[in-house]
């Protein structure tokens, strides 16, 4: 199975962490903690994994760890019903 790769914009220091949505072909995401000791980053996956029901396990950074513009991983899920849980 080829697991899907989405590239994510990240916005850190947010009010709330939330999906914005699809700019193009980077998805944008805030969360509300500050990019100190991985702290977004792990946001971002239990974000993430709570919307489109997969375990954190199954998300992967594969890179961007100390950056905004990220790729990311899902194992696991198909790509047309990851797109379709994003999109909610």
């Amino acid at each position: 199975m080829n697991d899907p790769v989405v590239t994510i914009k990240v916005v850190p220091r947010s009010s709330i962490n939330k999906i914005v949505g699809f700019e193009g072909d980077i998805l944008k995401v805030k969360v509300k903690s500050a990019p100190v000791n991985g702290s977004a980053n792990r946001d971002l996956i239990v974000l993430l994994s709570k919307c489109v029901k997969v375990a954190k396990e199954k998300i992967e950074i594969l890179s961007g760890h100390r950056s905004r513009l990220k790729k990311i991983r899902f194992h696991g899920i198909k790509k047309n019903d990851l797109f379709v849980l994003l999109n909610r």
